[in-house]
């Protein structure tokens, strides 16, 4: 007998595919344009084909930010991952704690972006934050407004602070996922807690941390909003990262072109890390 297709569920795609044109595309291809063209106002637009990305791919300032961009992802890949595994291992899995773990874990994800960088940013003044006047006072020459490691610090604990927990509640999901017969033979094998969380609890976690480490490598290389109201790219220069530099041409100096190059190469070095990141994971799971 021959299934009849039915075609009609075209029109329920439809829509999403008209909102992600006009919320996606559009925006894209004017970016595109902009990359090619130079204007110098009125409207007027001048074909200046690969200019702008030879420009910006030659330029200091761009290879600056980047490599400011790399170490705060990479460092806070290295700080989050591990310790969102931690505190995931150590919440209750059955009891009335559970909720109250979960709420808990969750309240650093509901707070906006802004609302982070201005908490942390009158936390951590030196003269009336908290943290500031703490560390101060216990001996330490603090003020992340005028030193550098200190404003890189400041920058890291705020985004450990605000994205650890989507790490525990990733790990927290893969874990209670496994059934009870695996620790219950590792308690008969006399396993010890290492072997468990090496041989059952961390493969059973591979589909959960993987995603984690997706979401947080993507997010992290798009942040914006927290550092900006923290430090402002400050002192100097020295937490410019690359989403704030691009504002800055595009917004403060009004640089269309090289801003529009810029977004598309920022774009395509985070699909590209995106994939090889997804790859590479996805063969250590299938070995």
């Amino acid at each position: 007998m021959n299934k009849i297709e039915n075609q009609k569920a075209w029109f329920f795609v439809i829509p999403v595919l008209a909102l992600v044109a006009f919320n996606a595309l559009i925006p894209l291809m004017t970016v595109v344009n902009y990359s090619v063209q130079e204007t110098f106002g009125d409207n007027t637009f001048f074909w200046a084909g690969v200019m702008w990305f030879e420009q910006v791919l030659l330029s200091e300032r761009f290879h600056a930010a980047l490599g400011r961009q790399m170490l705060f992802t990479f460092s806070i890949l290295l700080i989050e991952i591990p310790l969102g595994v931690l505190i995931a291992l150590t919440m209750p899995k059955k009891g009335p704690w559970v909720p109250v773990c979960l709420i808990l874990m969750a309240l650093p994800l509901l707070i906006p972006w802004n609302v982070v960088g201005a908490m942390w940013n009158i936390f951590a003044l030196p003269d009336i934050g908290l943290l500031g006047r703490t560390l101060n006072a216990i001996g330490f020459d603090y003020n992340f407004t005028r030193q550098v490691g200190d404003a890189w610090f400041t920058m890291i604990l705020m985004d450990v602070w605000h994205w650890t927990s989507l790490v525990v509640l990733l790990a927290y999901a893969g874990l209670v996922s496994i059934p009870d017969a695996y620790y219950q033979a590792a308690k008969i094998d006399g396993a010890k807690p290492l072997a468990i969380f090496r041989y059952i609890q961390l493969p059973k976690m591979k589909s959960v941390l993987t995603i984690a480490i997706l979401l947080r490598f993507m997010d992290s290389f798009m942040i914006y909003t927290e550092p900006f109201v923290l430090t402002g790219g400050g002192p100097g220069n020295s937490t410019t990262l690359l989403s704030i530099d691009l504002v800055k041409i595009a917004l403060g100096q009004f640089d269309l072109g090289p801003a529009a190059a810029m977004s598309l190469i920022y774009f395509l070095i985070i699909l590209l890390m995106s994939w090889i990141f997804y790859t590479v994971m996805m063969r250590n799971e299938a070995k």
